[in-house]
């Protein structure tokens, strides 16, 4: 049962309390817990039109902590507001913060809808194993929670088409001292920003400068969370890019050759922080659906897995993509992709579409990647820059995220 205190001051909590009397028994996060301080005067909310993405927030926010003693502390929905750490913290020095992004949608019934939250649970109680210094969460707990703090500030989820609640769960690292090693302690928060379309002016097609002299992830390391390690190195290489015309990186990683002869190949990772497909055609008049597996450089995107997910149910009969006739085979292929492939294809007029899929922008289409001094052209069949696959496979993921269209239990009600 949540406590519900109104007129509450927009401050920063920083107890560590739980009530806990049990010793060596740390409490777990409990929904049972929750504390409600609302705020005293709510923002106005702005024109959707006017929406830049993550600069406006809601009202509300929700932080619970967590110390190896006491354990979870109570959570608590709070005005929106600065957290309270100390300047020696772990996550200001050795950058110990994972995150998630999920999106809120309002469906045609006027529920609160969320995409397949689970999977986004799944990846962030996936660093509580990765640290081993953080208590496991429940998972379910901290999606209860989100949800409330979901329809607590649900006047803020935009009704416009194409636009959404983005939400922002982190975790970071907060042992006050310098010492090089792992955290202990740490804070969990949620964070709420309304945003529009990913393409503000109506969608199309990016370009693409593939750059192997420096690497977004690397075997055996973080590529496979979100932590925000990883994306700090990314802001140099992406000016650099936008500097010579070209919209995003395409990530590539030096390996050895596929077939083992001598030397090295290029491996396609990822396209910016999104998740890569290309669609090929067969010699019997069907297509293939390619991305690189997650062997531990690339993020396991939740649109990734919702991508071949729908296209293997196109494929088997299960349901069928927007616009792509019942008819045509999708195989799906989860297998390495190198540069050199990927130019073969090219040459030989095989790709059908490229393509970049995250949170943000479900499906980005790529018209042009720079490599080796010139430019790989991709035909356009249409002025968005979405092929048949790429705009199927968006159309019908839109249409689950608000609630239009069943598929399996993918579109879950806040309510």
């Amino acid at each position: 049962m949540a406590i519900l205190t109104s007129n509450a001051t927009n401050g920063a909590h920083s107890g560590h309390t739980n009530g806990n009397s049990k010793p060596n028994s740390p409490a777990e996060l409990d929904a049972e817990k929750l504390i409600i301080n609302l705020v005293d005067k709510p923002k106005p909310i702005p024109a959707p039109e006017t929406l830049v993405f993550g600069e406006t927030k809601t009202d509300h926010m929700l932080v619970v902590h967590f110390d190896p003693v006491n354990g979870w502390t109570a959570p608590e929905i709070k005005p929106y507001g600065p957290l309270s750490i100390d300047p020696s913290s772990s996550c200001l020095q050795y950058c110990p913060n994972v995150f998630e992004g999920m999106k809120a949608y309002i469906g045609l019934d006027g529920e609160a809808r969320l995409f397949r939250p689970e999977k986004n649970m799944q990846r962030l109680a996936s660093y509580s194993k990765w640290t081993r210094t953080i208590q496991k969460f429940d998972q379910d707990v901290l999606l209860t929670l989100i949800k409330r703090l979901i329809l607590v500030d649900k006047r803020w989820i935009p009704t416009k088409p194409g636009y959404s609640l983005y939400i922002r769960p982190t975790i970071i690292g907060t042992r006050s001292s310098l010492g090089v090693r792992h955290s202990d302690t740490a804070t969990l928060f949620v964070i709420l920003s309304p945003t529009g379309p990913y393409f503000k002016n109506g969608l199309h097609p990016i370009s693409l400068l593939a750059v192997s002299n420096t690497v977004r992830a690397w075997p055996g390391g973080t590529g496979s969370h979100k932590l925000g390690l990883n994306y700090a190195p990314a802001f140099m290489p992406q000016i650099d890019a936008a500097s010579k015309g070209y919209d995003q990186i395409l990530w590539l990683l030096e390996t050895d050759c596929q077939n083992g002869e001598n030397g090295k190949e290029l491996r396609i990772t990822e396209v910016g922080a999104m998740n890569v497909f290309i669609v090929v055609k067969r010699d019997d008049t069907h297509l293939d659906l390619i991305t690189p597996p997650l062997d531990g450089t690339i993020l396991p995107g939740v649109t990734r897995a919702s991508t071949l997910a729908l296209a293997d149910a196109h494929t088997s009969g299960n349901v069928t993509l927007p616009g792509v006739p019942s008819a045509l085979k999708i195989y799906t292929h989860e297998q390495p992709l190198t540069m050199s492939q990927l130019s073969s294809l090219h040459s030989e007029g095989k790709i059908v579409e490229f393509f970049g899929v995250g949170t943000a922008a479900i499906i980005a289409p790529v018209d042009r990647i720079g490599w080796n001094g010139g430019d790989l052209l991709f035909t356009q069949e249409s002025k968005d820059g979405l092929g048949l696959i790429g705009r199927g496979v968006f159309e019908l993921i839109t249409s689950i995220q608000t609630g239009r269209t069943k598929f399996e239990d993918w579109s879950v009600s806040c309510e």
